[in-house]
């Protein structure tokens, strides 16, 4: 870490008063945790020697008995908190083991991202990739929820419910777009810059707020940032969001739609006027291999019980492995409206926020790798493209679909993840992990009674 950015780091810690800083990254799962530390003189410069010690173990990634490891700020992430009483600089930290080497830990997400990156600049022969999510939750106004041995519920309040497609709704129908104006700004805080935002599909609630592209490791930080925000703004407001899957029965799921393009000499390397959507070979390619693997993706793009009930036929659910202009049934979409050949790109529509965003995207990053090594060509593959209703019977029996839950998403990861492993981006310990940890969710939610089958079978 140079020195200039201890000393920019300070300087934000003596111009702000800074009194706490704060150390942030994620568990295996994706779910978010931090420590915090009081600032004295030299502090900044400890972290980077020394680093904090935390149990690794409850964070998934080790054994009870060999659990100790170390966190290390970014110093490159530094943000003021506003969500902090006291004055905070808040960093991004990452893993590395105890052995006297500090090596990095093979499993921290960051870690990943980065070989990913490189691996993609070394097989592919391209700068970077950049990415653009879209962010879909709702807003609540109550929420109850509880599961125990003789009773399990949940119950939500929406202040809008609109009796026909919510899409684009305007005010003062369109109850939150105060909300989103403001979240908006508070994302800018975070260095994280909006397109747009609007009201989604959903008619009790449904939000979207889309951001710019962003390199690979950034765009997960910025996943997870903003995450932290909009549930820390939304608390605020006494307000209640969700990014689960699906929510709430009939009514449209939550994806994290994800854009993405390569360049190459600070130019997009997908662009090829005249062809089909613009995209060339490369790009081609890049798509074969994302629909090629896309079964076994799932396990990383939609990693919970609940993603299977948003990928569904209807409710415009990506659940087709094919391609198209303008086609919301397909798991990969061109976008009609791009004219900039700068920003010729596709948009991969099944992840959904539950996903660990540094796995999801390097999963997604080595699929496409995988496509362009191999020459993997949709169209030869028969993934398309589409530009019609793939629910169609005469369409539906020449096309593949996604895993319908995620036992079938584990046992596809089973049988296809060497891409996975090319570069030794992800480890088998990793894999194993991840599907340790997803066998336990799937164990947990299968012996548990649902409030549904009362109604189904209590007196039969």
């Amino acid at each position: 870490m140079s020195q200039r950015l201890v000393q920019e780091c300070n300087a934000l810690i003596k111009r702000h008063k800074i009194e706490m800083i704060d150390l942030k990254c994620i568990d295996l799962a994706g779910a978010l945790h931090h420590i915090s530390l009081p600032v004295h003189p030299g502090l900044l410069q400890r972290l980077l020697d020394e680093g904090v010690g935390f149990d690794g173990s409850s964070y998934g990634f080790r054994k009870v008995e060999n659990s100790d490891m170390i966190m290390i700020p970014d110093l490159k992430t530094a943000v003021l908190d506003p969500f902090r009483t006291m004055p905070t600089l808040s960093f991004y930290a990452n893993i590395f083991l105890t052995d006297e080497a500090r090596t990095p830990f093979s499993q921290d997400g960051r870690a990943i991202a980065v070989r990913a990156e490189h691996l993609l600049r070394e097989a592919v022969g391209v700068d970077t990739s950049l990415w653009g999510p879209e962010f879909e939750f709702y807003i609540f106004s109550r929420v109850r929820f509880d599961t125990r041995t003789s009773s399990s519920f949940y119950e939500v309040e929406h202040a809008e419910e609109f009796f026909k497609n919510a899409y684009h709704a305007a005010n003062p129908f369109d109850v939150y777009d105060d909300f989103r104006d403001d979240a908006c700004a508070l994302l800018k805080r975070f260095g994280i810059k909006v397109k747009y935002h609007h009201h989604e599909t959903g008619e009790r609630g449904q939000q979207e707020i889309e951001t710019h592209f962003a390199d690979l490791l950034t765009t997960a930080d910025n996943i997870i940032t903003a995450k932290y925000a909009l549930f820390n703004f939304a608390r605020q407001r006494d307000l209640f969001i969700t990014f689960m899957p699906k929510p709430m029965y009939q009514q449209a799921g939550n994806g994290m739609h994800l854009h993405l393009f390569l360049t190459k000499d600070g130019k997009n390397a997908f662009y090829q006027k005249g062809e089909y959507g613009n995209v060339n070979a490369l790009g081609r390619y890049f798509i074969g291999g994302l629909l090629k693997h896309a079964p076994a993706l799932s396990a990383f793009t939609n990693p919970s019980t609940n993603s299977y009930k948003r990928l569904v036929p209807g409710f415009e659910a990506p659940v087709a492995l094919t391609y198209g202009m303008g086609n919301r049934a397909s798991a990969i979409r061109i976008p009609k409206y791009v004219s900039n050949p700068a920003e010729t790109r596709f948009e991969y529509r099944p992840p959904d926020a539950t996903a660990n965003p540094y796995l999801c995207l390097s999963a997604m990053l080595l699929a496409g790798i995988d496509g362009i090594r191999k020459k993997i060509d949709p169209v030869k593959e028969g993934y398309g493209p589409f530009d019609k209703n793939i629910h169609d019977d005469s369409a539906r029996e020449h096309i593949q679909f996604l895993p319908r839950n995620l036992d079938e998403a584990l046992d596809a990861l089973a049988a296809d993840q060497a891409f996975l492993k090319h570069g030794d981006v992800f480890s088998q310990e990793l894999i194993d992990q991840w599907v340790k940890l997803k066998e336990q969710e799937i164990k947990s939610i299968g012996t548990m009674p649902h409030p549904f089958e009362y109604k189904m079978y209590f007196n039969l």
